[in-house]
């Protein structure tokens, strides 16, 4: 709706991960140079780790479209979250090879055949795994395994994982000790800073074709970049109610209050939220035996993925905004042409043409 309110091309604030949008600040800068180098290096593992939303996905797709093609195999894996079992099945779905009711070991040689063959046209496979904090201590040694595999001095896999902060707890615990021996790179991204999240909003409404409207006062980035921590996904989440809310009052300038009014809007529904997810565990006790397990489920959940599950659902809501945009959009259209037809009358009116001078037949 405000896209075309505001006459952008696209969605600058959309929350899927788009490479072609990617802003480099100094975090993300460092953590593409260590990607580039496992890339360069072509061995190992690359941990990548931060925050839901600060970018971890956005960074390897953008590696991944500069890759050579014709040397490099990429793929890519989201790591369901499990309790136990380890990755080669998953790996092997990866790859297009039989997974299901196949014992490990079965697994593991035709994964390694499949490495081999690769290998033989002069290929190295590349695994990138998204959401690595829900792999088991079991799958990263799995992991390990795979990334021993080798013909001669060359390595056959390579494995880049992109996890949250408890990822970077678990790889600190002392079983993870072989595992590290077998991380390259590591880097941990933090918040953009206030300057860097002026710099970022600026940088996606430019590339949709940005006017400078609506304008946007300095204290509206001093409230956003202390709402959202800096954290990329939240800017995108907060920006893109920010400038509906412009749409809807018709602004062409967001002015802090402005922004200060969708903030608090949002910590309403956060509150609210909260307040029902609490009622629901009382419901649950007082009707459910299982109390006590439910509550160490609830205590696994960290704030950043309940923030992500609300995140997924306004990414959902994108396809049906945008086909509200283009009924809008047609509308819009359809007003004006009524617009154009009713002045063309009302000029008819002021301006009355010359009688008709058409012949009477019985004249």
């Amino acid at each position: 709706m405000y896209t075309t309110f505001y006459n952008l091309n696209a969605n600058p604030f959309r929350l899927s991960p788009d490479p072609r949008l990617l802003f480099r600040s100094k975090t993300h800068e460092k953590a593409l140079a260590y990607l580039k180098y496992g890339i360069q290096t072509g061995e190992g593992i690359v941990v990548i780790t931060g925050n839901a939303g600060t970018g971890k996905t956005t960074l390897a797709r953008h590696i991944l479209t500069g890759v050579d093609r014709s040397r490099i195999m990429a793929v890519e894996l989201t790591a369901p979250r499990l309790e136990s079992g380890g990755v080669l099945p998953l790996v092997a779905a990866t790859l297009g090879l039989a997974y299901q009711h196949l014992p490990k070991s079965t697994l593991l040689r035709n994964v390694e055949n499949y490495l081999m063959a690769r290998a033989r046209e002069r290929k190295r496979v590349l695994l990138v795994v998204d959401e690595a904090q829900n792999l088991a201590s079991d799958a990263l040694e799995e992991l390990r395994m795979l990334s021993n595999i080798q013909v001669g001095e060359r390595s056959l896999l390579q494995s880049f994982l992109l996890g949250q902060n408890e990822f970077r707890r678990q790889m600190q615990s002392p079983e993870m000790e072989q595992f590290r021996q077998r991380v390259i790179a590591s880097y941990h991204l933090e918040g953009l800073s206030l300057e860097e999240t002026q710099d970022y909003i600026y940088h996606r409404l430019r590339l949709c074709g940005w006017q400078e409207n609506p304008k946007i006062m300095d204290g509206v980035f001093e409230q956003i970049h202390d709402h959202t921590s800096g954290i990329p996904r939240r800017i995108n989440k907060l920006c893109n109610r920010l400038f509906l809310y412009g749409c809807v009052e018709q602004l062409h300038t967001l002015s802090e209050k402005a922004a200060i009014s969708v903030i608090d809007e949002e910590k309403q529904e956060l509150n609210s939220a909260e307040n029902d997810a609490q009622e629901h565990a009382s419901q649950n006790h007082r009707g459910s035996p299982d109390f006590p397990e439910a509550i160490n489920n609830a205590h696994s959940v960290h704030p950043e993925n309940t923030i992500s599950n609300e995140e997924r659902r306004l990414m959902s809501l994108e396809k049906r905004v945008a086909m509200l945009e283009k009924t809008m959009h047609e509308e819009h259209m359809r007003f004006q042409r009524m617009l154009m037809m009713l002045g063309q009358m009302d000029e008819r009116d002021e301006n009355p043409s010359q009688p008709s001078t058409q012949s009477n037949p019985g004249g």
